[in-house]
């Protein structure tokens, strides 16, 4: 059975970090390709980033660059977004997704997918 779940979400003030989990059961870990979509209400789903299967190449949008990191740990089967300097703008939720052997464009082509954790960012 597949199951892939997020967790680290919470409230932080502005200017502060979190770090969100995401594991990945069921499936070769180390033949995904992983990235992390936010959707906050009343807008579109979008891919802030993602790493390849290899681990080697990796995509941050614009309005995360400088601020998130994502990582890779194959040994744990565990996908990280460290996030830094928070924004009340940052606040949605916060979706882990895989797919085999993919790149690290980040479209929302991916197969699995989590059910999702809350960011919150308050001013």
């Amino acid at each position: 059975q597949v199951q892939v779940v997020e967790s680290g979400g919470g409230l932080v003030q502005a200017g502060g970090s979190l770090r969100l989990s995401c594991t990945a059961s069921g499936l070769t870990f180390g033949a995904l390709a992983m990235g992390w979509f936010r959707q906050a209400p009343g807008k579109e789903r979008e891919g802030i980033s993602c790493i390849n299967w290899k681990g080697d190449s990796t995509y941050y949008s614009d309005s995360v660059k400088g601020r998130f990191t994502i990582s890779r740990d194959n040994a744990k089967n565990t996908l990280y977004l460290q996030m830094n300097s928070l924004k009340p703008e940052d606040t949605a939720m916060y979706y882990c997704a895989a797919k085999f052997y993919g790149s690290s464009r980040c479209a929302t082509d991916f197969r699995y997918w989590g059910q999702g954790t809350q960011v919150t960012v308050s001013s």
